[in-house]
């Protein structure tokens, strides 16, 4: 138990790292880093559609190998290559290198994330996967938080490098911790003895693939990347364009979302345990929609800061119940792989989806409310999908059914 809890803890730490430090700590440095490299702000939005397309092609590339060398050997290799894009970053004066680094560490995000579902159905007990995924889940808000502590004592004084060689250096341990721990429980190891093995599980999958609940867990997840990502992503606008509130309060908002994140994967996975996944979906979906109501309804006084709170607890959490969900559903790891990585694809698709329309609705309007309203919407009609789902724990028993109709 004690090592598993280790595994836990380092698979939330490689999320902080590749998540939290990179995208989200540029975002932090850019001011710096302009002042310093002298690149156009117009570049920043480049960046971040090119760290999207690097997670969605790393998250189709996660989904393929996993299965083929083990989540183990996928989740090392990423570690290692996220620590060495952190320490160039730092070497280098090309902003163009930069964003390709940058892009990199997008991509091992999603390198990281596909094949935790491997690692964690190996080595997690059932009944505590909601709980193991939904503080892995929440790691990127700890990265974040680190890099509020970091940045406010070295870029004020043009030293923004000294902030990406610490992460840098804190990834090579968490790397070298990986090797150690994986090694020892012995995650190294491929699940699949021999090719006629490995040649029945790709096609068990492929008939699995067709089960109604995985439909509609692909369908959730690129409605999940479609209302949430937006709304983040304008946020800011929102409160500080159009309800006029001053750069503080719209910062303290932040800070709520990223503090209420660091605890809430990990309670409401422990509450999933105890009352099922669905149920706990149902909760992060009313969240979101509750969120989205306060923007529309009455966006005043403190109730934004309420709506920033039940974001975060539906936001970190969400992203280990599905991946829970899916390890309890499937009837191998390599098959809860293979469909949590799809559906990591159809998140950002969802995402990039989400983020243009939001944006075209919010200049044709004039306005930011139509895109809450739409996302409440969206919110519901996801907790509509969670009720159609089965109960977890019969995907088993529906994959054997499959088999046997094949047969």
């Amino acid at each position: 138990m004690r090592i598993n809890a280790l595994i836990v803890m380092l698979l939330t730490g490689l999320v902080a790292a590749t998540f939290g430090f990179g995208i989200y700590l540029f975002a932090q440095l850019v001011p710096d880093m302009r002042a310093s490299l002298g690149f156009d702000i117009s570049y920043v939005g480049t960046l971040t559609a090119s760290g999207q397309f690097g997670f969605l092609i790393c998250a189709l590339l996660a989904a393929w190998i996993t299965p083929r060398i083990g989540g183990g050997w996928v989740i090392f290799g990423s570690g290692v290559v996220c620590a060495v894009a952190l320490l160039l970053i730092p070497l280098t004066h090309n902003i163009l290198l930069i964003g390709a680094l940058l892009t990199i560490l997008a991509g091992t995000a999603a390198t990281v994330f596909v094949p935790m579902v491997d690692v964690i159905s190996r080595t997690v007990a059932y009944k505590y996967r909601g709980m193991a995924m939904g503080l892995v889940s929440s790691g990127t808000s700890y990265g974040v938080f680190i890099n509020s502590l970091l940045v406010p004592l070295y870029a004020p004084q043009g030293e923004w490098r000294m902030v990406w060689w610490i992460v840098g250096l804190i990834t090579v341990v968490l790397a070298v911790g990986v090797m150690v721990v994986f090694s020892r429980a012995r995650l190294f190891a491929r699940n699949i003895d021999s090719p006629a093995q490995e040649e029945t599980q790709v096609t068990v999958g492929r008939s699995a693939l067709m089960q109604p609940w995985v439909l509609m867990v692909w369908a959730m997840n690129f409605l999940l990347g479609f209302s949430t990502f937006p709304f983040q992503n304008y946020l800011s606008s929102y409160l500080r364009t159009e309800l006029n509130f001053d750069v503080a309060y719209a910062a303290q908002i932040w800070a709520s979302i990223g503090f209420v994140g660091m605890f809430s994967g990990l309670i409401v996975g422990w509450l999933s345990d105890r009352t099922g996944l669905r149920a706990a979906m149902l909760l992060v979906y009313a969240c979101v929609a509750g969120a989205a109501l306060i923007f529309v309804v009455h966006p005043v006084g403190y109730w934004p800061l309420a709506a920033g709170i039940l974001f975060a607890v539906a936001f970190y959490p969400i992203f280990g119940l599905i991946p829970a969900y899916v390890s309890k559903m499937a009837s191998s790891a390599a098959l809860a792989v293979t469909i949590f990585g799809v559906a990591n694809i159809l998140q950002g698709v969802g995402g990039m989806i989400g983020n243009f329309c939001a944006g075209l609705l919010a200049s044709f309007n004039g306005s930011f409310v139509g895109v809450y309203a739409v996302i409440g919407v969206v919110a519901l009609l996801m907790a509509g999908v969670t009720l159609r789902l089965p109960r977890e724990g019969q995907g088993v028993q529906s994959t054997v059914a499959v088999l046997c109709s094949d047969g």
